[in-house]
């Protein structure tokens, strides 16, 4: 059995406890010589107040990253790296660097306003201006929801971490437009709305109630980012770059696009279904759903496989023509979705990028943006997220998902 599958058998195994239980390294894809490069220079990139920053959009050609100021968007991301690549609160060689992270952002939001939808006052930084204005508050709710299940033994930690979580989703909610997508949008505004929807989507995963019907809606504008029928990309929120919406649009269709495969595996197991049965809404009727339920299930399965299959495009993956943090970030987003829908052509995938990304790779160990977010720390921890994703997979899918898979 390889250590993929392994690892979800273990993670279906526990389910008493009620507590996401964290892998062991031996269950989990090594982390690669050239990253472990990457997350020395991350950590000492690191301000000892705990925080990291993208810099200003302003002065986007200043690449020190102790010359700039600190963000909390920027300090979540990079803290969710090291902890993706296997630094907990007590265990890993970066690990006070992720307890300085946590210290910082929780007086960070619990000194934030209860009302309003983002926890800060600075304004025009990197990732606000290039991805939406309330994308700090996305990218520490993602944090507090992967950090939560390491601070049980810690009864007061964790009620802190819960309070931040609990707060930072309820501004989530309320900064949502009619439309699904997320208000104060910048350059790509739809990267900042995949943000919150996967913000909404680790809550819930780490326990918490999340409004199902702000997650339907965000999942809904997502999904809207492609016609099926057509095959047009919507970009007005993508800043014209069509590798923004597809990544996006996969990833806010993965888990959807997981519970209709599992679904008609399930039946085809109970004899419903014939064995070479494919997702459709018929097939997902017989398996038990109901009619809306199942549109809804095959319409996201549909387009998360057609969001892949625009990505072998070249021309596509090239997004901007160089790459920033965006494209990145798109990276992950991809990684993600192909983690959650255990695609089985991830670790070719895997490999690929792995062999893309160490080329354009800079000495030091980091990597910059030739456009938009050409922050090192941002982009360097994109890359980290991308090729560690596989190491997220008890947080990406949901524990029901991973009862039914294993």
């Amino acid at each position: 059995m390889s250590s993929f599958k392994m690892s979800f058998v273990l993670l279906a195994a526990v389910t008493s406890l009620g507590v996401i239980p964290v892998r062991k390294p031996a269950d989990v894809r090594p982390v690669p010589e050239f990253l472990k490069k990457s997350l020395a220079w991350l950590a000492a990139a690191q301000f000892e107040n705990g925080g990291w920053g993208a810099g200003s959009h302003s002065r986007q050609e200043i690449r020190d990253p102790r010359a700039v100021q600190i963000d909390p968007a920027t300090t979540a991301f990079s803290a969710m790296a090291l902890l993706r690549a296997g630094n907990t609160l007590e265990e890993g060689q970066y690990s006070r660097n992720v307890s300085k992270a946590l210290s910082y952002l929780l007086e960070i939001i619990e000194a934030s306003p209860d009302k309003g939808t983002n926890i800060t006052t600075l304004t025009g930084t990197q990732p606000q201006a290039k991805m939406g204005q309330n994308i700090d508050v996305t990218f520490c709710a993602q944090f507090f929801s992967r950090i939560l299940r390491h601070t049980t033994e810690d009864s007061k930690l964790n009620n802190r971490v819960k309070g931040a979580l609990e707060k930072c989703l309820r501004k989530i909610e309320r900064g949502q437009a009619s439309d699904g997508s997320w208000s104060g949008g910048g350059w790509a505004g739809v990267l900042q709305s995949s943000m919150a929807n996967s913000a909404l989507e680790a809550a819930q995963g780490a326990g918490l109630k999340v409004d199902d019907a702000v997650l339907n809606r965000s999942r809904d504008y997502q999904k809207s980012n492609i016609d099926l029928k057509t095959g047009a990309v919507r970009t007005e929120s993508a800043a014209g770059i069509s590798l923004y919406s597809i990544t996006s649009n996969q990833r806010a269709t993965a888990a959807e696009a997981r519970d209709a495969e599992q679904s008609i595996e399930e039946a085809k197991k109970k004899g419903l279904l014939s064995g070479d049965a494919a997702v459709s809404k018929e097939s997902l009727v017989v398996a038990g759903h109901s009619e809306k339920d199942a549109q809804r299930l095959a319409d996201a399965h549909k387009q998360n496989k057609t969001a892949q299959r625009m990505l072998n495009d070249e021309a596509v993956m090239s997004g901007f023509g160089n790459n920033g943090g965006e494209e990145y970030l798109s990276y992950m987003m991809t990684a993600e979705s192909m983690v959650i829908t255990k695609d089985s052509e991830y670790n070719s995938w895997y490999k690929s990028m792995s062999r893309r990304l160490e080329k354009i790779q800079e000495g030091n160990g980091s990597w910059t943006g030739h456009h938009c977010i050409t922050s090192p720390v941002f982009c360097t921890s994109a890359v980290v997220m991308t090729l560690t994703a596989d190491r997220d997979a008890d947080v990406l899918v949901s524990e029901q998902q991973r009862k039914r898979g294993s």
